[in-house]
């Protein structure tokens, strides 16, 4: 597929067909292109947690299980329920601790280690790279894809249910699998906004320029 229609046909897939599983050698092809990604000092202050198997995948879901207002909102027929019919699930989680001691070494001296050098936080803008990468990949291989950010309050219990090591923080997960029944997200009414609304060339229009 043209990269230009990759990114035309690029969107949030939130239903898949739970009896086409993806092929081993396309999971492998989506995580491999996501360690293409970019990184700060190439510190590579990343890993993926790569679920396939069904009790893997349920296990996730459940350690998720909320009762908040999105998820009981959204009913037996909700689009919690589709995207729990995805056959892969790419969690993607950041180590701060890889990129702070990076850069302390000697070829870039930070050795304070003191975290008000990153301007932003890098581990987790390149963590993102990654994923939109494997993202990306999903859909140059026909396949439909998600990525969701998990509840802030159910991150430790989603850590304790498979082993993840303290110093990692999941950044987000991808839902990935042959598109089944899907529903556009009511979200899209809004439209992209305008360029000129974003795009500025040179600088900002001072205030009261038009």
């Amino acid at each position: 597929m043209e990269f230009d229609e990759v990114i035309r046909r690029r969107r949030m897939v939130r239903g898949y067909d739970p009896d086409r599983p993806v092929p081993a050698e396309l999971v492998d092809k989506i995580v491999r292109h996501g360690l293409r990604a970019p990184s700060a000092g190439f510190s590579q202050g990343w890993s993926f947690l790569v679920l396939t198997d069904p009790a893997d995948r349920s296990l996730f879901w459940s350690s998720l299980a909320s009762s908040s207002s999105s998820a009981s909102s959204s009913g037996s027929n909700g689009w919690l329920d589709r995207m729990s019919t995805a056959p892969l699930i790419v969690v993607a989680l950041s180590n701060k601790s890889a990129y702070i001691e990076r850069y302390a070494e000697s070829d870039k001296g930070w050795t304070d280690r003191d975290e008000k050098h990153w301007p932003v936080p890098y581990w987790d803008i390149d963590t993102g790279f990654a994923a939109l990468l494997m993202h990306l990949t999903a859909v140059n291989e026909g396949l439909g894809s998600c990525f969701i950010g998990l509840p802030a309050e159910k991150v430790e219990s989603f850590k304790a249910s498979f082993g993840v090591p303290a110093e990692f923080t999941p950044v987000g997960a991808l839902t990935v699998g042959y598109r089944g029944d899907d529903k556009r997200s009511p979200s899209l009414k809004r439209g992209h906004r305008p360029v000129a609304d974003v795009v500025h060339h040179g600088r900002w229009a001072s205030a009261g320029e038009v």
